[in-house]
């Protein structure tokens, strides 16, 4: 990589839920960058599921904003020899681990390059390298300073070789909804979808079914969403993350 990328925004998407964790990320990229802002983008991504977690991440890009830095952490491997990724997809960049959260928004953008960061801090705690190594990174990537990076070969990435869909549920909602890692432009028009074997019905919203009655829908992010009506289909049907669901 030669030329210093235009990076206006740096957003956070992360498992880290409202704990101390994504602030003190904030004030270290503040404290190197004051004059770019930085913001959170989710941080309830499902917490130790990078397998999971990296078929939120393309949908949640697709509406960012042009030369926006996104900075991903779901790290169970935090501490090991695992890398350190940086990735140029559609315009945006992404900083994270190489554990496989990056590794469907690089397939599914057909053009984006990938490095590893061979650059680390002189100090660095061994269990939160969100903020000593990633944030850090992101800095000296917005400023043009030298990260050592490597080219690596999209084949190489972990979770190359992850399905293309993900039939299981990969994050719950506020409001009990179940969002599965499904596209629903992958889907035939005549898709069943079935929970415990049971069939449900096809919607195209909330108000096409009764209160009370669950139901599969697009969502506004492009994937396969199971909801109930006034209701909570994470209880009414028993269902949480990374369970299974079956399309025929």
């Amino acid at each position: 990589m030669s030329a210093q990328p235009a990076i206006e925004r740096i957003l956070l998407a992360t498992d880290f839920g409202t704990d101390l964790y994504v602030g003190q990320i904030q004030a270290r990229l503040h404290s190197l960058l004051p004059g770019i802002p930085c913001m959170g983008l989710m941080q309830d991504l499902p917490p130790f599921r990078p397998d999971l977690a990296a078929y939120l991440l393309p949908a949640l890009l697709r509406d960012l904003p042009p030369n926006s830095l996104l900075l991903c952490v779901v790290d169970p491997g935090v501490g090991s020899a695992r890398a350190g990724l940086l990735v140029r997809v559609e315009g945006h960049w992404l900083i994270g681990p190489d554990n496989g959260l990056l590794a469907l928004v690089v397939r599914r953008a057909g053009d984006g390059a990938v490095w590893r960061i061979g650059w680390q801090p002189e100090r660095m705690s061994a269990s939160f390298h969100g903020r000593d190594w990633f944030a850090p990174s992101a800095a000296r990537l917005v400023l043009g300073k030298d990260l050592q990076l490597a080219p690596l070969a999209p084949a190489d990435m972990v979770g190359a070789d992850w399905p293309d869909e993900c039939p299981a549920i990969v994050y719950i909602d506020h409001f009990g909804n179940l969002m599965t890692g499904v596209r629903a432009s992958s889907l035939a028009d005549q898709a069943v979808l079935r929970i415990h074997g049971q069939p449900l019905p096809r919607a195209r919203t909330f108000y096409e079914v009764e209160p009370g009655q669950a139901f599969w829908y697009e969502n506004a992010l492009g994937l396969i969403e199971i909801a109930v009506n006034q209701g909570r289909a994470d209880r009414q049907l028993v269902l949480g993350v990374g369970e299974t669901v079956e399309f025929g």
